[in-house]
């Protein structure tokens, strides 16, 4: 499997990303096959792995889905950022060094996300 620019095999994640920027831009539910269509229109891109990713995003109420003739069709219940966001906590409760694996990550951050990371700290949680 191939990423949509031929770099290789994608990160763990990357493609339900994918799939949720594909239906986050869309208008209507998209099938699976339209789904894939649009990730990489030359076909590399199994049904099946479409089928099967869209499927653990429904179960992670991520997208909804309604029955079309023997098909389902899918549409994103958030953005892609929010599937990021949710990987991103879960992967933190269940590890119990959490200023470890925080200061891992802020280490590891380009200089303008360090700098969105401090901005974003500093905004009044009551202002959402």
């Amino acid at each position: 499997m191939t990423t949509p620019t031929g770099g290789g095999r994608r990160r763990p994640g990357q493609l339900e990303t994918e799939i949720m920027t594909v239906l986050d831009g869309t208008v209507r539910p998209l099938t699976p096959g339209e789904v894939r269509d649009l990730l990489e229109p030359d076909g590399s891109l199994s049904y099946s792995t479409v089928v099967t990713t869209l499927t653990r995003l429904f179960e992670k109420g991520a997208v909804a889905r309604h029955r079309d003739g023997r098909a389902f069709r899918y549409g994103a219940l958030s953005a892609p950022a929010g599937l990021v966001a949710d990987r991103m906590s879960r992967l933190m409760a269940v590890e119990p060094d959490r200023a470890t694996v925080l200061r891992r990550f802020v280490s590891t951050l380009s200089a303008d996300d360090e700098r969105l990371l401090r901005e974003l700290l500093q905004e009044d949680p009551s202002a959402d």
